[in-house]
């Protein structure tokens, strides 16, 4: 068994529209049940997800907040990676007019008031780094990324980066992709992220997840020809 874990991300790679359908979730059952192990990896807030996906004991990990927390979903314990948000970043931005939510470490508000965003880091001389998914824009501690949080994940787990597998579709996804040593795209990804990736789906969003865990279960992945990067 060469590859013994699957990272993917939750919007627009394993749900559509914030949901999983059922033929999704039945390939993730069938991929745990060889004896892999899934790690979610999501720019969403926990709370947020445990919402809206009631499935999470699927995976050995949660890395949410785009690489800031790690959540076991057996024990229920969260780790927090970074630091908290700086309060007082936030009441400025909110001063502004810029609409915010906040995580555990993260700060998020969507297109577009990144400009605002970035004045407000600049004047202040803050360091955090701004991450953009789609129409969504996160503002996390620099250096703090989905790469970062699935590294944190891999070694909880005792599983080399060699025997992973990284699926996405987004601009933030680059970061947890580049680690696995095979990154892979679903239909409906960014262009960019096809272009880097060695595999693409045929199918989009969850079906080409459940696409890529057959492959994974009939054969470790060898039939597929990884794209060219030309």
């Amino acid at each position: 068994m060469r590859y013994l874990a699957l990272a993917v991300d939750y919007d627009g790679t394993l749900a559509s529209h914030g949901e999983v359908h059922q033929s999704t979730l039945n390939a993730l059952e069938r991929f745990t049940e060889s004896g892999r192990r899934l790690i979610m990896v999501t720019g969403r807030q926990l709370d947020d997800l445990q919402n809206i996906f009631p499935h999470l004991e699927l995976f050995s990990r949660v890395v949410a907040e785009n690489g800031a927390l790690l959540y076991d979903p057996g024990s229920k314990s969260r780790r927090l990676l970074p630091e908290p948000p700086n309060a007082a970043f936030v009441d400025e931005l909110r001063r502004r007019s810029v609409p915010v939510s906040m995580g555990s470490a993260i700060v998020a508000t969507s297109r577009p008031h990144e400009k605002t965003v970035l004045d407000v880091i600049h004047e202040h001389g803050l360091h955090l780094e701004v991450i953009f998914n789609k129409d969504a824009v996160m503002v996390l501690p620099s250096g703090i990324n989905k790469g970062t949080g699935l590294k944190c994940a891999l070694e909880e787990l005792r599983i080399p980066a060699y025997n992973t597998i990284g699926v996405g579709d987004a601009e933030n996804d680059h970061a947890f992709l580049t680690l696995c040593d095979c990154s892979v795209a679903v239909a409906n990804a960014l262009s960019a992220l096809k272009n880097r990736a060695d595999v693409v789906m045929e199918g989009a969003c969850g079906a080409g997840v459940a696409e890529l865990i057959e492959h994974i279960l009939k054969d470790d992945l060898r039939f597929l020809a990884p794209v060219s990067h030309s």
